[in-house]
């Protein structure tokens, strides 16, 4: 129906490129890497303590090594652990939903020989000093102790000097859907962090948390280390690690951006989609007036294209976008992705953008949008996920940049973009 209205404009050409990010010179072998981080809990299992793991809906690389590693020092010394599925309300808010979610990173009760208790039902542990209610798994407080597995990185949210790792798993994922709801509308009226800290405090003193394991993964999505995160100390430790995780993150290598393309989004790549850290819109709403926004990058239009599967239908973070695809659309849940919208508060995140059924129908679109003398001079940048930034493609008007960014190597000259009998885009090197 839209065919007499379809731009016909000239799209820019591409050039492939690299971006180099500082990686381990040696990769570090997961399995002695949570043995040695999990010594310290050897003195504080007793034998027969049921332990509960808890682990989350991210897409931290090796989860599924990392889980059987920690399940075999549990029963080493002498424990007798099960799983808690700790990822509020993702998975649609349903123990089903959440076990599936997490046997599709390879975590189920049939290869790790030992239960999954995905209960949904909560517990009111007590009231903040704002007289806010703090919700608490009821599986996870009738063990003899819950250790949380979990990366730590800047949080999609908010900045601070906490983010997203031990304690938002232990206050949100472990909270479920009641807790998650409750810690987000405090966080609406009080602040994020200052309610991150009082939730944690209250659960570390009133429930059987003995600590976490802290990942922390390079820019190129490989672990960089795991540390074990005393309970006592967690606060402060966590403060710590995540200041080198900032450190390790990557980032675009271009600060002005006409349209970014993004390949795909899914809570396995950020809980918002597509992690605002790096394309710098926020979960809440965004503007694309620039000529009030200070911060880099300054992307003016943003397409992304598709769902992942491990994603199981959650699209939220599609609401960061102006356009996308039909098929990405046609690929969400929407009670899925309503549900966890609706309980962190985002709203924005889960708004359907404009679609079309072709990559190159909403690439004209897109470029038809900007204002730009001649839109084969556009700055385009296209990327896999905003997890995966080392290969990339750019268009001709950045070569300049990329040719002075000492981080970026050239991998071709610049050709036409190239898309399928589909209309859609061929995939991405490396990918």
């Amino acid at each position: 129906m839209f065919s007499e209205y379809q731009p016909k404009l000239p799209l820019p050409s591409m050039f492939p490129l690299k971006q180099a990010f500082p990686g381990r010179a040696v990769p570090l072998d997961l399995s002695s890497a949570v043995s040695n981080a999990m010594e310290p809990l050897q003195f504080r299992i007793k034998s027969g303590m049921r332990i509960g793991l808890a682990v989350g809906s991210r897409g931290i690389s090796g989860l599924s090594v990392m889980v059987q590693e920690v399940v075999n020092q549990l029963i080493a010394f002498g424990a007798m652990p099960v799983i808690l599925p700790a990822m509020g309300s993702h998975g649609g808010a349903t123990s089903e939903g959440q076990a599936s979610v997490l046997a599709s990173y390879g975590v189920d009760a049939q290869s790790l020989g030992i239960p999954i208790e995905c209960s949904m039902e909560t517990i009111a542990v007590a009231d903040s000093e704002w007289g806010t209610p703090v919700f608490w798994s009821r599986s996870a407080s009738q063990l003899d102790g819950v250790l949380v597995l979990n990366r730590i990185k800047p949080h999609t949210d908010f900045k601070g000097g906490l983010g997203s790792g031990i304690l938002k798993m232990l206050v949100v994922g472990l909270g479920k859907r009641e807790g998650a709801s409750a810690f987000h509308r405090a966080a609406i009226q009080f602040g994020y962090e200052n309610v991150l800290r009082q939730y944690a405090s209250i659960l570390i003193d009133k429930m059987p948390v003995i600590g976490g394991l802290g990942i922390i993964e390079n820019a190129l999505h490989e672990t960089d280390q795991i540390a074990f995160v005393p309970v006592e100390t967690a606060i402060e430790d966590e403060g710590r690690l995540l200041a080198k995780a900032k450190d390790l993150m990557p980032r675009l290598p271009f600060d002005d951006l006409d349209l970014l393309i993004v390949d795909r989004i899914g809570k396995d790549i950020s809980g918002s989609g597509m992690d605002p850290n790096i394309v710098g819109r926020g979960v809440h709403g965004f503007s694309t007036d620039f000529s009030l926004q200070k911060d880099f990058p300054r992307i003016k239009r943003i397409m992304v294209r598709s769902l992942t599967p491990d994603s199981h239908g959650n699209a939220i973070g599609v609401g960061m976008a102006d356009f996308t695809t039909s098929r990405l659309v046609k690929s969400m849940n929407p009670k899925i992705s309503f549900v966890n919208a609706v309980t962190a508060m985002t709203m924005n995140g889960a708004k359907v953008p404009i679609h079309f059924e072709a990559d190159q129908e909403v690439i004209q679109w897109a470029l038809s949008s900007l204002v730009v003398p001649d839109t084969r001079q556009s700055r385009v940048l296209r990327i896999k996920d905003t997890l995966h930034l080392d290969v990339m493609e750019a268009s001709e008007h950045l070569l300049h940049d990329a040719r002075s960014n000492p981080q970026v190597t050239l991998e071709g000259g610049p050709a036409v973009m190239e898309f399928d009998s589909n209309g859609n885009l061929m995939d991405l090197g490396g990918s």
